[in-house]
């Protein structure tokens, strides 16, 4: 008897990975980890990004309440927004063994392989 179908991806789940995987979306949500950033802050931070792709994501992720502004008009990570990225520090602790393993010559990568 062949199994079951896998269940289907709840439907928030797909809304946060269109949302995440629209470009600097991510990017943005992570610059704002560590602390809140003016509008040219962040646009700095971000690679001197487009004003009007920054506004847009910007618009985006305060509508998906994970940014938010601070009394002093700074962007910052809502509660949601922090949650978010907590969940990504293993993320983050991958990333920075994967980029030891790439970094290695070849060899020494094929002979830790075997």
């Amino acid at each position: 008897m062949p199994s079951p179908d896998p269940p289907s991806t709840p439907p928030s789940m797909l809304a946060l990975l269109d949302l995440l995987g629209r470009r600097w979306a991510l990017r943005i949500l992570w610059e704002l980890r560590e602390q809140p950033a003016s509008f040219q802050a962040l646009q700095v931070r971000c690679d001197s990004m487009s004003t009007s792709v920054l506004t847009q994501r910007l618009t985006e992720l305060r509508d998906a309440r994970l940014v938010e502004k601070d009394s002093t008009g700074a962007y910052t990570l809502s509660d949601h927004g922090s949650a978010l990225l907590a969940q990504l520090d293993g993320v983050d602790q991958w990333t920075q063994e994967w980029a030891r393993v790439i970094s290695r010559p070849a060899a020494d990568r094929s002979a830790n392989q075997e």
